[in-house]
């Protein structure tokens, strides 16, 4: 395995459209780098670049420390996994799994023991003489998963791999792929917009939005300390919840006013730029909810409750007047029992925490004491 570094990657096309502005980025020797975000937002062009079949308008690649900028696709030492698995559909699972090795010359018996090896660690043994229409969704992934295997690449690459899997079977690949960096101790970069995969297999993850990286870092830093609004809403499910919001002065200390809904508390002390904020965020596994119109917080009514088993969604709305300010639906995340009890309509009360409120100015940037 190897590291690889990019820098200052640049992808424009003819009509003048850029959809990868100056990637900066370094995946270390052995490290799972995921990269997330939205539709179009060039995290696939990306990849396709380190694997050379996109071509670089400018920028330098390094694998291993060699610059590999202008080097062939097939001398890169990389290997793809697609979306759509990409099998021959004539041929058999060992076949298709050996089948670079055997168009590079190599002797049938190497093939073969290579498949073989690859086999085993994804449990496919069983399956080698089968064709790919015999095949579940999840056992074709492994397939091409396995495809790349054999070649022993320097770095894996893997273009959204799970997304034509149904949700259950996602789960199940999700602790496979875990378990195969695991034992291979590969260098991975893996696409996705799926935030869970990106949480729960990324070593670190690179958020990428309009062809730039916004954030890099581990998936506990990059959600619990967001460098700006884009980053924080979009990681998160259920999504954060923004507001707009001032910083206002009593006996009690500073406050976050929202506009005809109420106020939330600020951290006593700390170094923050209150005359900065423009917008409050909370997760809404952060908000604390209470029935009824008395108390602290925020002024609102429950709008849509969804039960969901072990949690419940209840989605209220702020007062009228705070509304119109641009404050939506509050989606809130409950354990409570009675979360499921409250009804359309009904009057509550919302607060958070002050560590678990993120502020943001006018230019969607965190603000950090």
């Amino acid at each position: 395995m190897a590291e690889l570094q990019l820098q200052g990657l640049r992808r424009t096309y003819a009509n003048g459209v850029t959809a990868v502005d100056g990637i900066d980025l370094a995946v270390a020797d052995g490290e799972f780098m995921v990269l997330v975000g939205p539709s179009g937002c060039g995290k696939s062009t990306t990849l396709r670049m380190i694997a050379g079949l996109e071509e670089m308008s400018a920028g330098r690649m390094l694998i291993g420390g060699v610059d590999v900028t202008d080097v062939p696709p097939a001398d890169r030492g990389v290997a793809m996994v697609f979306q759509s698995y990409a099998l021959y559909p004539h041929m058999t699972v060992a076949e298709n799994m050996g089948f670079a090795l055997k168009i590079a010359g190599r002797p049938k018996r190497e093939v073969d023991d290579a498949v073989r090896r690859a086999a085993a660690s994804l449990q496919l043994e069983p399956l080698l003489d089968r064709k790919p229409r015999a095949l579940s969704g999840g056992q074709r992934q492994r397939v091409a998963i396995g495809r790349a295997i054999v070649r022993e690449p320097k770095v894996f690459l893997f273009d959204e791999p799970l997304s034509n899997l149904d949700a259950s079977l996602r789960t199940q690949m999700r602790l496979e792929m875990a378990r195969l960096h695991e034992r291979l101790g590969a260098t991975i970069v893996y696409v996705t917009h799926d935030q869970v995969e990106a949480m729960t297999l990324g070593d670190r993850i690179a958020v990428f939005n309009a062809g730039r990286i916004e954030q890099v870092g581990s998936p506990s830093a990059v959600y619990n300390q967001p460098v700006n609004r884009f980053v924080a809403g979009f990681l998160g499910s259920p999504q954060m919840n923004f507001l707009p919001a001032t910083v206002t002065h009593d006996a009690q200390g500073p406050a976050l006013q929202v506009a005809g809904a109420g106020q939330l508390a600020l951290p006593a002390g700390g170094t923050l730029p209150l005359a900065d904020v423009r917008t409050l965020g909370v997760r809404p596994e952060h908000w604390q909810l209470v029935p009824g119109d008395a108390g602290d917080g925020l002024r609102a009514s429950v709008e849509r409750v969804e039960w969901l088993g072990d949690v419940t969604l209840v989605h209220c709305r702020l007062a009228a007047q705070a509304a119109a300010n641009g404050g939506d639906t509050i989606s809130v995340k409950t354990t409570q029992p009675d979360g499921a009890a409250l009804r359309a309509g009904t009057p509550v009360r919302l607060s958070a925490l002050p560590r678990d409120v993120m502020l943001f100015d006018a230019q969607g940037r965190a603000l950090a004491a």
